[in-house]
């Protein structure tokens, strides 16, 4: 799987066509995010100055405290913005990395069972009864374990 990502991204993409995406997406978010920004401070013609009194509420009354809420509001659209643009433009790389993250974990479990791998075999005669049954059950459930653990991850990077 990871010879098949690399070997799309190689020769798939052009590092020209990927960087010029990249660049596009970004000036396209920042074009965005500063038309909302200009907006948002349009619709606030007679806004107070952060930290005044009368922004923070306190001193005339209700209208700095509602210029203090339209800031927050403004301020509270423009980043749900900015995390729906950024979710956006993660979204195609969350499989890749997921499948990824299942591929590097399953490699990281099978470690245990192939070092634990030669201990069973070394004291397989005495599975039943013998100077080295406890050795051999401890070391046979980990290999069993850490190989369950191994196969269903690359099963689930499968699947996905």
């Amino acid at each position: 799987m990871l010879a098949w990502i690399a070997a799309t991204i190689i020769n798939g993409m052009r590092p020209q066509t990927i960087g010029r995406t990249l660049g596009i997406g970004l000036r396209v978010a920042g074009r965005i995010a500063g038309q909302r920004l200009a907006a948002g401070t349009q619709a606030l013609p007679n806004q107070p100055v952060v930290g005044t009194a009368a922004a923070s509420g306190l001193g005339t009354g209700n209208a700095g405290g509602a210029a203090a809420q339209a800031v927050r509001q403004t301020s509270g659209r423009t980043s749900k913005g900015l995390a729906q643009g950024l979710g956006g433009f993660l979204r195609p790389f969350r499989r890749v990395g997921g499948i990824l993250w299942l591929e590097v974990t399953g490699v990281f479990f099978l470690l245990p069972a192939v070092v634990f791998a030669p201990t069973v075999w070394r004291t397989r005669l005495s599975w039943a009864h013998g100077p080295d049954h406890r050795t051999f059950w401890v070391s046979g459930l980990v290999v069993a374990v850490f190989l369950y653990l191994g196969v269903s991850s690359f099963w689930r990077a499968r699947r996905r």
